[in-house]
């Protein structure tokens, strides 16, 4: 076998790998000072970074506004096309959960060219590729950097109807919130990482984190939707918490509701953690009320980051059985109400019963 068809375990040169690479919350808000990245806000500009949402959005005119988001990371995974399709459909998320529908991408490529063989990093593109053509867009081009440590990612551009946007900002009170895949891929990728992960959870895994979340636009279309957003690097909790935050509300979530993937509980009650879920609770926890009892192993799992995760979505509750029933209907088998949107008061922003 030639050196360049040897099989290369990625994640040996990343130091962290999918969203658990994110800079954790608090560091993040040191790092920004409280300053927005953008002072100029014209009306055209309809969502920037001033709610922490999944993607930037600018209205060109009364039917059309354009969505744009950029997510890299390393890998999660030791399979290069595996990898390149995880990253890409991870990327394409932040413009489902606007409500918006991807019009094509730029690939963000940054490789270890002395350590990586040129048919490894061609199989990771290969496999973002794969990811977009199965979302009908192309690769339109890309940026390339040789860098210590093996990055991948995508630009997404897309276009939504400036109505049928959704924002993260945007819950009600008396809301449903409802969440569209199972949680656990962080304890996945370390149990991964340390050689427990079976077949059968690498399956869950590639499964999980490749399902493109193409079914926001359907609900963006439901008046009754009222907010969305991804479940990625800050956990559940984090995320909730955005949510909650922006849109001046209580959140309530019901632990015994969750779904996660066989095996995470599992995995997790043996130790297969990952650090960043305990970087995630030391820069949000202040804010969320658990509930008593709650087990750390639990708060980990609450806190896990999502590589690829899926929708939050807070509704209506009178439409929340149509939103589930939809949610199911494309292939989220696993998609739950998991709680409730409450006016703001006096308690925790997120509580978990």
């Amino acid at each position: 076998m030639s050196a360049e068809n040897e099989p290369v375990a990625l994640t040996r040169y990343a130091h962290g790998g999918g969203c658990g690479c994110k800079i954790a919350p608090a560091l993040l808000s040191e790092i920004l000072g409280g300053s927005p990245l953008c002072t100029l806000a014209p009306p055209q500009l309809l969502v920037g970074n001033e709610s922490s949402d999944d993607a930037a959005v600018w209205q060109l005119n009364d039917d059309q506004a354009i969505v744009a988001t950029t997510d890299f990371f390393m890998p999660i995974v030791d399979d290069p096309f595996d990898f390149g399709r995880i990253a890409a459909t991870n990327a394409l998320s932040d413009i489902y959960a606007m409500g918006g529908t991807p019009l094509f991408a730029l690939a963000i490529v940054g490789m270890p060219v002395d350590k990586l063989p040129p048919a490894v990093i061609r199989a990771i593109l290969q496999g973002g590729e794969a990811v977009c053509r199965a979302a009908g867009i192309p690769v339109a081009g890309g940026h390339s950097i040789d860098s210590p440590e093996p990055i991948y990612g995508l630009v997404g551009i897309g276009v939504v109807h400036p109505r049928r946007l959704r924002r993260n900002d945007t819950a009600r009170p008396g809301d449903v919130l409802l969440l569209a895949k199972p949680l656990g891929t962080g304890v996945l990728s370390a149990a991964l990482k340390k050689g427990a992960l079976d077949a059968d959870g690498y399956a869950a895994l590639i499964a999980c984190t490749t399902q493109l979340n193409r079914v926001g636009p359907q609900l963006a279309g439901l008046d009754a939707v009222h907010a969305m957003t991804d479940v990625t690097g800050f956990g559940l909790l984090g995320h909730a918490l955005e949510m909650a935050r922006g849109s001046g509300c209580r959140v309530r979530i019901d632990d015994a509701a969750l779904p996660f993937i066989a095996g995470v509980p599992e995995l997790a009650a043996h130790g297969f953690l990952t650090g960043a879920s305990g970087r995630n609770w030391q820069s949000y926890g202040t804010h969320v009320e658990l509930y008593p009892g709650c087990s750390d192993t639990r708060r980990a799992l609450l806190c896990d980051p999502q590589t690829s995760g899926g929708l939050l979505v807070s509704c209506a509750a009178a439409a929340a059985a149509e939103v589930e029933a939809l949610l199911r209907e494309a292939g989220f088998a696993q998609a739950a109400r998991i709680g409730e949107v409450l006016a703001a008061g006096s308690g925790a922003a997120v509580a978990v019963v």
